[in-house]
């Protein structure tokens, strides 16, 4: 007998005026005329999103109230191997704070499996640098 996979759909349409909106509603991301958020600041907020929704994830398993915030940066450049413009360089920062504050093994352990279980992070080439402060 095989086990099936889990599969996880996500879509998105961009209309005419490049508007985009989720399949799961909410609110629309401007079109093309908003210059602050381009799409490598739309790809930076997903990361920076899917890290601390892995985290939390798996604090809500283990009983730990997680608060939390992050910023990520990236470098964009011609990459020496083929000469495409891309991302050579994804960083995470982290503030993270438990409740209660388990010990520093499992905090270790939880943030390994935020990282590792970040689909976003998992994507990307080169993999994202993860700084973590804890308080």
């Amino acid at each position: 007998m095989s086990t099936r996979t889990k599969s996880f759909d996500y879509a998105v349409s961009v209309d005419e005026t490049w508007d985009a909106r989720s399949d799961r509603g909410g609110g629309v991301l401007p079109g093309a005329e908003e210059a602050s958020w381009t799409p490598e600041h739309l790809l930076l907020a997903a990361l920076v999103r899917c890290t601390l929704t892995s985290l939390r994830h798996h604090c809500v398993r283990a009983g730990i109230v997680l608060t939390a915030s992050a910023s990520a940066h990236g470098v964009v450049t011609r990459r020496e191997v083929d000469g495409r413009y891309a991302f050579v360089l994804v960083s995470v920062e982290a503030n993270v704070s438990f409740d209660p504050k388990p010990d520093e093994a499992a905090v270790a352990e939880l943030l390994e499996k935020g990282e590792r279980d970040c689909f976003i992070g998992a994507s990307l080439l080169p993999s994202p640098i993860y700084a973590w402060r804890v308080a």
